[in-house]
């Protein structure tokens, strides 16, 4: 059976008026939008670019890194929950910037070291944990089955478990007795600090530190 994805659009109208009015300190822009939000990230575009330079108009796709242009300064995102901002404030060294009803609003530096120390828990709840369950997408985009099989491979001194599923939800953990939960999919799905993602561990160690 062949599954469709058609992207949904958001309809909502753009305020040109606050738009106009919003104060980005930096003058080197890139906005950056989900898809939903395509059009009306490029009326924003059209209305900024007198204000601003705008040094590049980049779709995010959720599971994969962004890379901006050199000259960036600063982010403004075009999206939907504040998880996804946090989390790229946080892989980049850059200001990111959110618009919620049109207001203007940055990600705090508490935001972002808030978020650092999530991932750091998670990190050590992983060192320090011998049952491990490996959170393995089944969605076209998000399956990462061989990196789990080659990690789960590496766990010498542990007991890895996988987990497959379409649907991945945080409320089923604790049917298991799994101590910590590493995520092999999407690496900005919010999983509230449950699980840590495949990408941050760092394989230089040796196959004794997993």
């Amino acid at each position: 059976m062949k599954t469709l994805f058609i992207p949904a659009k958001i309809n909502s109208e753009v305020n040109a008026r606050k738009i106009q009015a919003l104060n980005i300190p930096e003058k080197n822009i890139a906005i950056a939008y989900s898809i939903q939000y395509q059009d009306i990230a490029e009326k924003i575009k059209a209305i900024l670019s007198k204000k601003y330079k705008i040094v590049g108009m980049l779709q995010i796709l959720g599971c994969s890194k962004t890379q901006f242009p050199k000259n960036t300064q600063a982010i403004l995102l075009i999206s939907s929950g504040r998880f996804h901002a946090v989390s790229l404030a946080h892989s980049i060294n850059l200001p990111i910037y959110i618009l919620e009803q049109d207001k203007l609003r940055k990600i705090s530096e508490e935001e972002i070291a808030s978020f650092g120390r999530k991932k750091h828990a998670s990190y050590m709840q992983f060192l320090n944990s011998d049952r491990i369950g490996i959170l393995v997408s089944t969605k076209p985009g998000q399956e990462n089955l061989k990196r789990a099989l080659e990690m789960k491979n590496k766990m010498e001194n542990k007991k890895p478990y996988l987990f497959l599923n379409n649907e991945i939800d945080i409320r089923q953990f604790s049917n298991f007795d799994i101590e910590s939960w590493i995520n092999t999919a999407c690496p900005r799905m919010d999983f509230e600090g449950f699980t840590f993602n495949i990408d941050d561990l760092n394989f230089r160690h040796s196959k004794d530190s997993l």
